[in-house]
């Protein structure tokens, strides 16, 4: 769910990892507020999705992966894995600034990071994401080409540790 925007780059690059997480911080504080259960997405200066806690985000509309630009998010190594993934398994994915309108027009939704790996979204801002099955079928082709590539099934894990 959005809330403050991170640190424009005009004023210190989003691109440096400085452990600056204050903006993060505050944005899931308020959004937990709200919702115990929802994870903060910020927005950048002028209004477009930008990155969430430790997390880079993907929306997939008709078989394209969209990411953020650089320009305002700290590009993760998660990221760029994902990123190689997809190209190699001949799935498009386009870095372009991503506003509002297109989350909820996104047919999926996935955050990537290093603790997280590959995580669908369910909805954002209370607005469900395609049809509301998660994971997607790309996010599921995604996320499995992930797991063959670390040699772990992060998916099966997390699923044994919510049973």
């Amino acid at each position: 769910m959005p809330s403050a925007g991170p640190t424009a780059p005009d004023a210190l690059s989003a691109r440096v990892k400085t452990h600056n997480y204050l903006n993060l911080i505050a944005a899931n504080l308020e959004i937990k507020a709200r919702d115990p259960e929802a994870w903060a997405v910020l927005l950048d200066a002028r209004g477009n999705l930008a990155e969430g806690l430790g997390s880079n985000i993907f929306l997939v509309q008709q078989g394209t992966l969209y990411t953020p630009r650089e320009q305002f998010v700290l590009a993760g190594i998660s990221r760029d894995t994902v990123i190689a993934l997809a190209r190699e398994s001949g799935l498009s994915v386009v870095e372009k600034d991503l506003d509002l309108f297109d989350a909820y027009s996104a047919d999926e939704m996935f955050l990537t990071s290093t603790s997280l790996c590959v995580c669908p979204v369910r909805s954002i801002n209370e607005a469900v994401v395609g049809d509301g099955r998660v994971p997607g079928p790309v996010t599921r082709q995604v996320t499995e080409a992930y797991c063959r590539l670390v040699d772990f099934d992060f998916v099966a894990q997390y699923l044994k540790r919510l049973g």
